[in-house]
C-alpha cells in the first residue's frame, strides 16, 4: 500500500498508521474485538499503548484521518470508465449498551437503543457497482456530530447531514461529477429543489408520492400499475435479491414535481411552496425467473439521460447495496465495531476511519482479476477457514480473516526458518487411530 500515507503527519505517525491499517487486516469475534497483536510485536501491552497514543493523539483530526481513504477514492473513480460516480449514503446505528465506558451515548431509532448514529457516504464505481472508499463519515455522540467535515449549524434530521457532504465531495477535487444514491429517507420535496438548485445530481427511492404526469395529476404508484397493463416494462438484467437469483426489470417517463414542502418545525406544521421541478421517475421491478414480483422500487432522479439510460439508473439504485454490505463488514461480518472498548465517540470515529482503510485493501483486491491476484484471493480464502458458497469463490469478511492469517506467516518467517518451524511441528501431538 504504497499510497497509503498521512503527508501531514511525520513519519513516525505514518508508520504507526500503517501498523494500524495492518492491525485491521483480521475479521474479529464478539469477544475479541480489540486491535490484533502482530506476531512480531514487543508486547500486547506495547501495542495497545501505541494504538491508545495514536487514537487520542491532539495533532491527528478525523480529516487528516480521512485523507488516504479520500486519495483511494480519487484514484479509484480516475479509473473508471462511467462518465460519473455514485456516492451512496446511509446511517447506520452502533449499539453500545455501556453508559458506564462511554458517557457520549445516545438513545436512537424506535427502539431507544443506546449507542451512536454513523452516517457514512461510500464512493462506488458506476461501471459495475464496486465499492471505491467511504469519502465523508459522521458520528451523531451525545456531545453532538464528530466526522470529517464540519456540520455547520442545528442539523435537525439526517437530510441536513447531506449538504455538508456535498460540500466536502466538491472540494475533493474528483476527476468526475457524482450522483448522490440515497434510499426512501432521502424523499423529500424541499431537499430536491435545493440538490437541484445548488447542480447537485441525485437518485432517491421516492414514497408513493403524487406528481403531475401529462396533463393529470397521479400517485407514483398509479403510474407504476398503468405501465404494467401497458406493459411498458422491459427486462434489464439478471441480479441477486436476498441471497435469490432474480431479474430486474425497468420502466421509465418523465414527471413534474410542483406541490408545496410540508416542513414541521417544532410540531407546527406549514407548506413551502416552490418551483416546479422535471424529474425522471424509474420504476424498477424484482422479479423471481417466473416473473413473480419479490419488490419495487419508485425512484426520482435529476440525472441527465445523456449521463445515463433507464438501465443504468436501475441499476445505479440496485448497487446501493454495497453500503449495506459496509456496514456489516464494520460490525458483525469483521470487525466487529460494536464491541470496541474506546471510551468516546472521537476515539472511536478515529479507529472506524483507520479500520475503513483495511476494507478497502480488500476491496482493491477484489477488484483485481489478474490471474495472479485470483490465486491470492483463492489463498487467503483458504488461510481464513472460512467456507463459502459454489457461485462466490471468495467474499470480503473470509479475505479479511485470511489476510491476517498471511501477515503472521510472513512475519513468522522473518524470524525463524523453515527448519524451526518444521521442529515446532514435530512438537504438535500425533494421535494414533488405533487400527492394526
Amino acid at each position: 500500500m504504497k499510497r497509503m500515507v498521512l503527508p501531514r503527519l511525520e513519519r513516525r505517525l505514518q508508520e504507526r498508521y500503517k501498523m494500524l491499517v495492518e492491525e485491521h487486516y483480521h475479521a474479529a469475534e464478539r469477544v475479541a474485538a480489540g486491535i490484533r497483536i502482530p506476531p512480531g510485536a514487543s508486547s500486547p501491552l506495547a501495542v495497545t499503548q501505541a494504538a491508545w497514543r495514536f487514537l487520542n493523539h491532539e495533532g491527528i483530526s478525523l480529516a487528516v484521518l480521512a485523507e488516504p481513504l479520500q486519495e483511494e477514492a480519487r484514484q479509484g473513480l480516475a479509473k473508471t470508465e462511467a462518465q460519473f460516480g455514485l456516492v451512496v449514503l446511509d446511517w447506520s446505528i452502533l449499539e453500545f449498551n455501556q453508559p458506564r465506558r462511554k458517557r457520549d451515548l445516545i438513545r436512537l431509532g424506535k427502539k431507544r437503543t443506546l449507542g451512536y448514529e454513523l452516517m457514512t457516504a461510500l464512493l462506488v464505481s458506476a461501471d459495475n457497482g464496486a465499492p471505491l472508499a467511504p469519502v465523508e463519515m459522521h458520528l451523531r455522540t451525545a456531545k453532538g456530530i464528530v466526522g470529517t467535515y464540519p456540520c455547520e449549524g442545528l442539523v435537525e434530521s439526517h437530510l441536513d447531514q447531506v449538504f455538508p457532504v456535498m460540500r466536502a465531495v466538491r472540494e475533493l477535487g474528483l476527476s468526475k461529477p457524482v450522483v448522490y444514491v440515497i434510499d426512501r429517507e432521502g424523499d423529500s420535496v424541499d431537499h430536491y429543489r435545493r440538490w437541484d438548485e445548488m447542480g447537485e445530481k441525485f437518485l432517491v427511492r421516492g414514497d408513493d408520492r403524487r406528481v403531475r404526469w401529462g396533463d393529470g395529476s397521479y400517485l407514483l404508484s398509479e403510474i407504476r400499475r398503468e405501465f404494467l397493463k401497458r406493459k411498458r416494462f422491459r427486462y434489464v438484467c439478471d441480479g441477486k435479491y436476498r441471497e435469490r437469483r432474480v431479474e430486474i426489470w425497468a420502466a421509465e417517463t418523465e414527471v413534474i414535481l410542483d406541490r408545496p414542502a410540508k416542513k414541521n418545525v417544532k410540531d407546527i406544521r406549514y407548506r413551502v411552496p416552490g418551483r416546479p421541478i422535471p424529474l425522471r421517475a424509474v420504476f424498477v421491478e424484482i422479479r423471481t425467473k417466473g416473473r413473480k414480483r419479490l419488490a419495487h422500487w419508485e425512484l426520482l432522479s435529476n440525472v441527465p439521460v445523456e449521463w445515463a439510460g433507464t438501465d443504468k439508473l436501475a441499476m445505479c439504485y440496485y448497487w446501493r447495496w454495497q453500503i449495506e454490505s459496509y456496514f456489516k463488514l464494520l460490525k458483525s461480518h469483521g470487525h466487529q465495531i460494536e464491541q470496541w472498548q474506546q471510551a468516546t465517540g472521537e476515539a472511536i470515529a478515529r479507529r472506524l476511519l483507520i479500520a475503513a482503510m483495511a476494507c478497502v485493501v480488500v476491496w482493491l483486491l477484489q477488484a483485481d482479476n489478474t490471474a495472479r491476484a485470483e490465486a491470492f484471493k483463492e489463498f487467503l480464502v483458504r488461510l481464513s477457514g472460512r467456507q463459502t458458497k459454489r457461485q462466490r469463490r471468495y467474499t470480503a469478511p473470509a479475505m479479511l480473516a485470511g489476510l491476517w492469517t498471511f501477515l503472521a506467516i510472513l512475519e513468522a518467517l522473518k524470524q525463524y526458518t523453515v527448519e524451526d518451524l518444521q521442529r515446532f511441528a514435530e512438537q504438535l501431538p500425533r494421535f494414533d487411530p488405533g487400527y492394526v
